[in-house]
C-alpha cells in the first residue's frame, strides 16, 4: 500500500542523491533511511555496521529462497 507523504525538499534532494548512488529509487531510498532509523531507536547500543548488515542479509534472504 502506498500513501503520499510531505516531506521536505531538503529530504528529499539529499534521498534523490543518495538514490542515484546507491541505484534505489527515490521512495526506496527513503524507506531504507527509515529501517535505519527504526533499528538504530530500537537498538540504541548496535554500531551502524552491523545495521547495514542486517539489512543486507534481509534484502537477500528472499534471493536465496
Amino acid at each position: 500500500m502506498s500513501i503520499n507523504v510531505k516531506l521536505s525538499e531538503s529530504l528529499v534532494d539529499q534521498a534523490r542523491r543518495h538514490a542515484v548512488i546507491q541505484h534505489r529509487s527515490l521512495p526506496k531510498q527513503i524507506e531504507y533511511w527509515s529501517q535505519i532509523g527504526k533499528i538504530a531507536e530500537e537498538n540504541p547500543d548496535l554500531p551502524f555496521s552491523l545495521i547495514r548488515e542486517i539489512l543486507i542479509a534481509d534484502q537477500e534472504a528472499p534471493v536465496g529462497e
